[in-house]
């Protein structure tokens, strides 16, 4: 049986390949192994592009929102529309009937 091992030591694990190996393992241990594994980094990498998504998504909205301000700041007409419409808001003299 040490015959065996000792032909597989000679054969495969000559001192060239003895660094092969423990390279080998070195960079599996590193890339499986502790806080910076490959499925920990891919994970946060998702959660990266989602919010950089969302970030996207919110500046857009911003941009929206603004633009929809400065309409209603230059237009009376728009801007008693959009508090009559969906603040339900009225003039003293008036009565407002919801219809639904």
């Amino acid at each position: 049986m040490s015959n065996f091992f000792q032909t597989i030591k000679n054969k495969f694990l000559s001192k060239a390949n003895i660094y092969a190996v423990i390279l080998v393992l070195f960079v599996t241990a590193t890339f499986t192994v502790g806080d910076s594994n490959l499925y920990v980094r891919a994970k946060y990498d998702e959660e990266i592009r989602s919010l950089e998504r969302e970030i996207v998504k919110y500046k857009d909205e911003a941009e929206q929102n603004r633009l929809r301000l400065m309409e209603l700041r230059s237009n009376e007409a728009d801007l008693e529309r959009v508090a009559r419409e969906e603040y339900l808001m009225k003039k003293p003299n008036e009565d407002v009937f919801l219809v639904k």
